[in-house]
């Protein structure tokens, strides 16, 4: 069947889509900035019809409609990565947090998790019938593979990405043509505290290395640093605004890659409209699945691989826990680990985990003699490398526990020192140096 005419028998309405939504299945969404929103708006109004469905996503920016409280009940909301609208659906006990790797969800599709229906964004089909996966590549084919049912909301203001991105229409069962933006993350911007440490993890990166970083103030910071670096790259879980002002000024240019030369490899993204306008035709951004781009031994190939990761807390052992505050699931391990791994096996990389020195306002310190009871440790002492605050940076790797204590001690906020060296003395016998 020519695709065209194909295309045209599998057009349908997000109301004649959710029949195929059977109680007791599992459903696989698309996340972030991709987050099938009509499909999602429908079953929400139609909630009272269904019972037991198990609704698999990751971050969902803005409002999800599933989350209601009238949805309870009707839906199951699993992830293996909280935010800031999905932490009270967990806690509710609406849905679960499963622990993973982001890189090892698209194997546990139809295997850990099943997928009965998958449900995701693309952009219009292009002239040969396929439709571009945009901003979230991700585990998106994996469940598309594995899906019985397959309903793809083809959104024209979606993002047209290159890299590994293209489905083929005769991979779906329902179309649901749409046009709507994208939801935006928009963050405040860097303060003074973020822009030192920033500086910091700056004095690291040499020209031509390759960097992953996440979202927030700190990675926009680091970024915002870097203006004096030449031929940099980016091989990235994800991207953020930061790096357009870069590239546009060539600091980032891919140079010097070893691998993906020029180009810039993420696996999804979430920003601004800036950002989606950045990416959209660009061939110089690559999209791949995240079992590809989260690989520990596709990251090492990348000379020169600079890992910049965020977390909560860090002991004195340097245990740091990044997903939980105590037992309360606060995010996920999304590629922490694996990119720290991926840097610590690629020639001269390094790994960082850059923090405020303080949380609550400064009310809280968050180098600690202890992690907070029940916390999850999402990067073992043995992996860790440097820990970087607005006080410095502390290289841990190489290091006596004792040794670990006192430099991180050092980068610790001065209002909270005297209560960590009260535990170093107990701990190692000994009187602090300062």
């Amino acid at each position: 069947m020519n695709w065209k005419e194909e295309y045209k028998r599998k057009v349908s309405t997000p109301a004649r889509a959710i029949k195929d939504i059977h109680d007791g299945q599992c459903v696989v969404m698309g996340h972030a900035a991709a987050a099938p929103r009509l499909i999602q708006e429908e079953l929400s109004k139609h909630c009272e019809d269904y019972n037991d469905v198990l609704i698999f996503h990751m971050t969902t920016l803005g409002d999800n409609p599933c989350y209601k409280p009238r949805c309870f009940g009707h839906f199951r909301h699993v992830s293996n990565f909280l935010s800031a609208n999905s932490r009270d659906v967990v806690e509710r006990r609406e849905g679960d947090f499963f622990p993973a790797y982001f890189k090892d969800v698209p194997a546990m599709i139809g295997r850990d998790i099943p997928c009965d229906v998958a449900v995701f964004q693309a952009t219009p089909p292009n002239e040969e019938g396929y439709c571009s996966l945009g901003v979230s590549c991700d585990y998106a084919k994996a469940a598309i593979r594995a899906a019985k049912t397959v309903i793809i909301e083809t959104n024209e203001l979606m993002p047209f990405t290159y890299g590994d991105t293209l489905v083929h229409i005769s991979q779906m069962d329902h179309i649901i043509p749409c046009a709507y933006h994208l939801q935006e993350l928009l963050l405040p911007s860097a303060g003074e505290v973020e822009m030192a440490i920033g500086r910091n993890c700056a004095s690291l990166i040499a020209d031509g290395s390759t960097l992953q970083l996440g979202i927030g103030a700190i990675p926009d910071a680091v970024l915002a640093a870097l203006g004096d670096k030449n031929d940099l790259g980016i091989h990235s879980e994800m991207i953020s605004n930061g790096i357009i002002d870069l590239v546009k000024r060539g600091n980032i240019n891919g140079s010097r890659k070893t691998l993906h030369k020029g180009k810039v490899v993420v696996t999804f993204i979430m920003g601004s409209r800036e950002l989606y306008e950045f990416v959209d035709g660009n061939h110089d951004v690559e999209f791949h699945p995240v079992d590809y781009v989260n690989n520990p031994l596709v990251i090492a190939k990348n000379d020169r691989m600079i890992s910049i990761n965020s977390c909560l807390e860090v002991d004195l052992q340097g245990q740091v826990a990044s997903e939980t505050i105590g037992i309360r699931q606060y995010s996920g391990i999304g590629g922490q680990v694996d990119f720290i791994r991926g840097a610590s096996l690629a020639r001269e990389g390094k790994a960082i985990i850059a923090m405020r020195s303080t949380a609550a306002g400064g009310k809280i310190s968050r180098i600690k003699p202890f992690l907070t009871a029940g916390a999850a440790v999402s990067t073992s002492r043995n992996d860790v490398d440097y820990i970087a605050t607005e006080y410095g940076i502390a290289r841990l790797k190489g290091r006596t526990l004792q040794h670990r204590a006192e430099d991180l001690i050092h980068i610790a906020h001065p209002d909270f020192r005297p209560e960590l060296i009260e535990e170093y003395e107990r701990r190692f016998k000994c009187k602090y140096q300062e």
